[in-house]
């Protein structure tokens, strides 16, 4: 028996302004650039004869499927996407696209940026706003405690800062 397929999230999937900006790039870079070039190559490998030992041909075949998925990917998550821009009303509490400083018990101080699931990148500090951590910020205010629970363990955490530009 197959496992069953993982509900897809309920609602619109939010994402920065900059976020939407990298995949329509991404988009446009594929289509426009790569697949013109993929596809030349394919068809002057064609050309050298036999297809079923020719490496070009092969690969550059194989190539063009991952670019048309990937497009066709793109493509129709941009339309499923809710781009917020606009900055929430109350910025003394956490929403989306905060940029939240957290003090662990120690001092040491952590900065992370809360943006949607198509853009989090943990080397720069952003986290999808439905990880465990987004989720135990999202709403709470300036020196708020918070309980995060981590593979390590428990963490008692204090907001020491919500801005919503990057921080210098």
């Amino acid at each position: 028996m197959r496992p069953k397929p993982e509900k897809a999230p309920s609602g619109p999937i939010h994402i920065t302004a900059e976020g939407a900006a990298r995949l329509r790039a991404e988009l446009q870079q594929l289509w426009k650039v790569e697949r013109p070039q993929v596809t030349n190559a394919v068809h002057e490998a064609a050309k050298n004869g036999d297809r079923s030992e020719n490496g070009d041909y092969i690969y550059g075949k194989r190539r063009l499927r991952e670019i048309d998925r990937r497009v066709r990917f793109l493509s129709k998550r941009l339309e499923q996407l809710r781009v917020v821009e606009e900055l929430p009303k109350d910025r003394e509490r956490v929403f989306f696209g905060a940029w939240v400083t957290l003090e662990d018990e120690a001092g040491k101080e952590f900065c992370y940026r809360i943006v949607g699931q198509d853009e989090f990148d943990v080397g720069k500090g952003w986290i999808s706003m439905n990880s465990p951590m987004a989720r135990a910020l999202l709403g709470k205010r300036l020196d708020d405690q918070v309980r995060v629970q981590t593979p390590a363990g428990g963490r008692e955490l204090l907001i020491a800062r919500i801005a919503y530009e990057a921080p210098a």
